[in-house]
């Protein structure tokens, strides 16, 4: 992913969460996708957002409305790692993300965005705290620590920025199922 995309990511969470105004609904699930703005290239559109309370159920939560997103965006391929990815990311948000949460209480103060782009999908979660994220080398007994380890696993790429006015965003993209692309040709020909 260039870095293009990278500041877009960064950006487009809080901003798009802001303009579509999304609601939560019972269990911390926001509004459902298709309430968002269709995009005239692929219909439903290709940014859906969900604001969680920072408790334990969260990855809970947080596979739900994957689930519903990507049956939604006809991903289904997609579900198992993507479900998986979101989880650790939230996980990780809920566990040492909220350590700096801001003076004012906020209903929300993480958010999961999920967005579809040609070619890969981007799993976004923000949460208030500055500390990047620390992978961990656990020993073999223990029974936590291999969060960022399976987010590596399963996805194409992942990373974080910080994010204004405080915070940092951790995103991981996954690869949109199609036919396989075909191999770029070489620039030079060799003599026969």
């Amino acid at each position: 992913m260039s870095t293009s995309s990278t500041i877009r990511v960064e950006q487009e969470v809080p901003r798009r969460c802001d303009e579509h105004k999304t609601s939560p609904l019972p269990q911390g699930i926001c509004a459902d996708p298709a309430d968002l703005a269709r995009d005239e290239h692929f219909g439903p559109a290709p940014f859906a957002a969900c604001g969680l309370d920072g408790h334990l159920q969260n990855a809970r939560q947080a596979r739900q409305f994957v689930s519903i997103t990507l049956h939604r965006w006809a991903l289904q391929p997609l579900l198992p790692d993507t479900e998986l990815v979101v989880s650790e990311l939230v996980t990780n948000a809920v566990q040492h993300g909220l350590t700096h949460a801001p003076a004012e209480a906020v209903d929300y103060p993480l958010w999961l965005g999920l967005f579809r782009h040609p070619g890969y999908l981007v799993c976004a979660v923000a949460d208030p705290s500055p500390e990047p994220p620390h992978p961990r080398d656990p020993d073999p007994s223990a029974l936590g620590g291999r969060g960022l380890a399976l987010i590596e696993a399963l996805s194409d790429s992942w990373s974080w920025s910080r994010t204004l006015p405080y915070g940092k965003t951790v995103w991981a993209t996954l690869s949109l199922p199609g036919p396989p692309r075909p191999k770029p040709r070489p620039l030079h020909r060799h003599p026969a």
